[in-house]
């Protein structure tokens, strides 16, 4: 479980201190995926490198399964468990080949040859990628490279991943194969997944959304009950995904029952038909 405790957190220099996370508690159980979302300054990033000991918290406490970000001996370890993908895939790259790239991460936890080229193998195929393994990183498209980084954070085995905008730079189609592959990887591996976004339509698929307001949780719920009160989306400036606004214009013209609830396109064609 990742758990905060009353986290603050501000970044400060020499003329002035910025606060960035405010008195925040938080839980994220393994299996759950929970979507972050809130404008730009609002705490999320902050939060993210809070989780995986990046950034140490001025106050409270921060632990990934019993592990404590302030203890500087299970520090490492804290970082192991929590994957982050950001959102500039071409910032992250280390090697002048994919794989290479996928095995930097088990490298440096000295690992043998054969467990890290078991472990690579495995994280390309997560994501499908295994044939673009030999590609240079750079000629690959947005939403490939994207895998590929997804794939170096898989192949370190973590118990949870942070997705931190990092679809942002993406067309749909990409954006919609990475959303599709965290659902994999929470249906087969009970991996804790955390996407940090401002486009709803990407975590349909999320137990839970957070709505981040000035380094402080404004709001947390189901994502139906979000996508559904228009006073809270319009309230915290959250756009809502196409689909549940032509589910709402269908209810409305009659042609749905108004206690009718689907997340999918098929599943709105099927109760047309």
């Amino acid at each position: 479980m990742i758990r905060l405790d009353q986290v603050s957190f501000s970044y400060t220099s020499k003329q002035v201190s910025r606060p960035a996370v405010h008195n925040l508690s938080l839980t994220i159980e393994k299996g759950q995926m929970v979507a972050v979302v809130g404008a730009n300054g609002s705490g999320k990033s902050t939060l993210a490198r809070l989780i995986n000991g990046s950034l140490l918290p001025d106050k409270g406490r921060v632990s990934v399964d019993g592990l404590t970000t302030g203890d500087k001996s299970q520090r490492l370890q804290v970082r192991s468990r929590v994957g982050l993908v950001g959102p500039v895939p071409d910032h992250q790259f280390v090697s002048n080949l994919v794989v290479d790239d996928v095995a930097f991460g088990p490298q440096n936890l000295g690992l043998s040859q054969a467990e890290i080229n078991k472990r690579v193998d495995a994280a390309l195929k997560m994501v499908s990628m295994e044939d673009y393994a030999q590609y240079p990183p750079y000629l690959l498209s947005g939403g490939q490279k994207q895998r590929v980084c997804l794939a170096g954070v898989l192949a370190m085995q973590p118990q949870y991943i942070i997705l931190d905008e990092a679809t942002s730079m993406l067309d749909p189609q990409g954006r919609r194969q990475i959303m599709k592959i965290l659902e994999m990887l929470r249906r087969e591996t009970r991996l804790g997944i955390m996407v940090i976004t401002q486009n709803l339509e990407e975590v349909q698929g999320a137990d839970r959304v957070i709505v981040m307001q000035d380094g402080q949780i404004a709001a947390s719920m189901p994502f139906r009950h979000l996508v559904e009160n228009q006073e809270l989306t319009s309230k915290f400036n959250l756009e809502e995904p196409e689909l549940f606004h032509l589910v709402a214009l269908l209810k409305n013209n009659g042609l749905l029952p108004s206690h009718w609830y689907g997340d999918k396109l098929d599943e709105v064609v099927e109760a047309l038909c």
